[in-house]
């Protein structure tokens, strides 16, 4: 008999280098929107929460079985900040240059190391991690209320409508 692997759902946040606003462009949130889509469509998460700030964002998300959590946020990073790379290349080059590192692995680095990623074993934990995931909009006074924020999931959860077409309910 071959034993399931079940993960929990993560509590994921990754920061930009230095806090910088990289993504404070609505351009570079839909990207990372993107990013999150393709995963889900192809089965490798289930994501329950995101917020995407200026300068970080946070999700809860669940990878699917036998899915390595660290190869998705390894393929996830890479990819959004590549796609970013390349438009920054082509519209805004000086902005390019403030990510530079010069660093024997890369030339420019986007993320700061060692992002983030907790497990969720129970509910009181996940309530108050996905608490915290909506409410950071109104911490930074981006707006009054949760669902008020765009690049969030707190209307989903609010209102039953998914206007991502990607978000799940974390059944406990």
């Amino acid at each position: 008999m071959v034993a399931l692997i079940t993960e929990y759902p993560q509590f994921f946040t990754a920061t930009n280098l230095e806090w910088k606003p990289l993504l404070g462009s609505d351009k570079y949130k839909k990207l990372v929107l993107d990013s999150l889509r393709f995963l889900v469509v192809n089965k490798r998460i289930k994501l329950f929460a995101f917020v995407i700030m200026s300068n970080h964002i946070h999700l809860i998300w669940q990878m699917q079985p036998l899915i390595h959590p660290k190869h998705v946020q390894r393929d996830f990073l890479k990819y959004t900040v590549q796609q970013i790379k390349h438009d920054l290349q082509r519209h805004d080059p000086e902005l390019l240059k403030s990510f530079f590192v010069g660093a024997a692995d890369r030339a420019y680095q986007f993320w700061e190391r060692n992002p983030l990623s907790i497990e969720l074993r129970n509910h009181a934990v996940y309530r108050q991690e996905l608490d915290y995931v909506h409410l950071n909009p109104v911490r930074a006074g981006l707006c009054k209320y949760p669902e008020e924020y765009l690049y969030s999931s707190a209307r989903f959860y609010e209102t039953g409508i998914d206007d991502w077409g990607f978000l799940s309910h974390h059944l406990d």
